[in-house]
């Protein structure tokens, strides 16, 4: 059974500007026509497009999915490299989670710092104004 790319929008939860997009640059490959120029999708598209937006949800980069499509076409390659793409992503994560709680650290600081009083007098306006007190009151 085939369908239409809206179809095919409905059933992956993508956009269709998306799958356009996503063809364009050959992570889906150009699906047939008809003879009225009207893409048609199968399953292989519907499972391939679920397969990119799960790997793009979960945060890989175009790249990497690139790569993980490759390898699921070969079922009996050993999957060292899949580990590793991920084991990356997760180094990733893991700078920007620490990123993150310095930042939530910077914020909470700033807040508590705040004596509430007038806007001349406010910690929150005088950091975000001076980024080198910022810098200076960390160290």
């Amino acid at each position: 059974m085939d369908f239409s790319i809206g179809e095919l929008s409905r059933r992956a939860q993508v956009k269709v500007p998306t799958i356009r997009y996503y063809e364009q640059i050959g992570l889906l490959p150009a699906p047939p026509r008809t003879e009225g120029k009207q893409r048609r999708y199968d399953e292989t598209d519907a499972g391939r497009l679920n397969f990119i937006r799960h790997a793009r949800e979960l945060g890989f980069e175009i790249d990497a999915i690139r790569e993980l499509l490759d390898m699921s076409a070969q079922p009996d390659r050993s999957c060292d490299e899949a580990d590793e793409i991920a084991r990356r992503h997760l180094g990733e994560v893991d700078r920007r989670i620490a990123k993150l709680t310095a930042l939530r650290g910077e914020l909470t600081r700033m807040i508590s710092e705040c004596g509430h009083g007038r806007v001349a007098e406010c910690r929150v306006i005088q950091v975000l104004a001076d980024h080198e007190m910022c810098e200076h009151d960390r160290h």
